[in-house]
């Protein structure tokens, strides 16, 4: 039996004990989790340092070897995402419905637990405790597969949170990662139809891709993060640039950085000079169209393939567009429908903007970086969905749910 299919059945096993645990018993083990992060974060950090040495050794990007670094900074970050969860309302039982039929049948609509929930996912390794913590609280077993190259570090963060499980009334089953970093893992779990009950992926596009399009197992689709930010004629020239900064070089390697500015022509004449000027004090290579261009001569082409690229790194396309149509037609060629942002003082445009732009988040005068599941409240987040059924947008508690009608009757039969 592969590792695959027998850590698959582990969890289907443990996740039909994990329905019957009540809300105290699973918050009580998410706190002993957290502890656990804390008190054995140097082992963590050790392990990690192995997995940045080889991806060092193997010519990963900066930009990739920051989204797999850990320090106690991040790993204290994961574990407040635990306890934010245990303090977060438990969906599970919750009801959505109620009503009675003229024949006396009492129907309620409740939350279940989706059973076992299969993650794969890349670089990351908060992602293995975001996952582990949402997952538990809902009541669903996890199968995680994340990148080889966090190997070293999910291995030892599952070793921990195992650890805290023991000592906890949850099943430590719950919770399995699979070891293997061979491509047919990946291939074995897109095919595990009754026993992984629902697949989420996260990462760069051709990971998501091979997911949606070969997985038997139904999946929830993470997207890809291709954002923009309109700076608008009546937009506050210092409030654009302080948002458009954040939302490229504060974390450009995650999937809510932005990709493209896109700036009216009023503000392109007089001060696109002065944008670009700020964003190259951070290290940002530009890259423009015609316009941009000839206002600023400095800026490298920007290719047709490069409005549609996500960098996860430290370059940004900039268009200068003639209005806000301009802009929304833009978007919508070269959107992801994750998250996008209009920087006006134009209430008319703001309402426009939000209304027409088709994204998991829209903004008004804020960044794409608060597309995040702790930024939102929800304490951590399975990943950020950008399809429109079951769940979109950062995926916290109740996405990771299903309902159940309960009937109750009195010996009615259907004539």
């Amino acid at each position: 039996m592969s590792e695959v299919i027998n850590k698959s059945k582990l969890a289907k096993q443990a996740a039909q004990a994990m329905g019957n645990l009540s809300t105290e018993q699973k918050n009580t083990a998410l706190l002993l989790m957290a502890d656990a992060l804390i008190t054995e974060q140097q082992a963590i950090i050790e392990a990690n340092s192995k997995d940045l040495q080889r991806g060092k050794e193997l010519g990963t990007s900066a930009s990739l070897l920051d989204r797999l670094a850990l320090n106690e900074t991040r790993i204290a970050a994961m574990a407040e995402g635990l306890r934010q969860i245990a303090e977060l309302p438990d969906p599970i039982g919750d009801m959505l419905e109620s009503f009675d039929r003229p024949n006396g049948l009492r129907i309620r609509k409740i939350r279940v637990p989706l059973g076992v929930i299969g993650i794969i996912y890349e670089a990351r390794p908060n992602v293995t405790v975001d996952a582990a913590g949402l997952c538990l609280k809902t009541g669903n077993a996890v199968v995680l597969r994340g990148g080889s190259s966090a190997l070293f570090s999910n291995e030892k963060i599952v070793e921990v949170l195992h650890a805290a499980l023991e000592r906890s009334d949850l099943p430590a089953d719950a919770l399995q990662l699979i070891l293997s970093a061979d491509r047919s893992s990946v291939d074995e779990m897109l095919k595990l139809n009754g026993l992984i009950d629902v697949l989420i992926p996260r990462g760069g596009h051709s990971l998501i891709q091979n997911v949606v399009n070969n997985a038997s197992v139904p999946v929830i689709e993470t997207g890809a993060g291709v954002c923009h930010t309109f700076i608008d004629q009546s937009a506050q020239l210092d409030m654009a640039v302080r948002i458009g900064i954040n939302a490229k070089a504060q974390r450009p390697s995650v999937c809510n950085s932005m990709e493209t500015l896109l700036v009216h022509e009023a503000i392109a004449e007089k001060h696109l000079a002065a944008i670009a000027e700020a964003f190259q004090g951070v290290n940002v290579e530009l890259r423009g169209d015609v316009r941009s261009r000839e206002l600023v001569p400095s800026m490298l082409v920007a290719e047709q393939a490069d409005w549609g690229t996500e960098y996860g790194d430290y370059i940004l396309n900039i268009k200068v567009v003639k209005d806000l149509d301009e802009a929304l037609a833009h978007i919508r060629n070269y959107g992801t429908m994750h998250s996008e942002c209009i920087v006006t003082e134009d209430a008319a445009n703001a309402e426009k903007f939000l209304q027409e732009v088709d994204a998991a988040a829209v903004y008004h005068n804020a960044s794409t970086r608060f597309t995040d599941g702790f930024e939102f409240g929800f304490g951590a987040e399975i990943g950020i969905s950008t399809q429109k059924l079951h769940a979109r947008g950062p995926m916290g508690l109740p996405a990771l749910t299903s309902t159940k009608y309960r009937v109750y009757g009195s010996g009615q039969i259907r004539e």
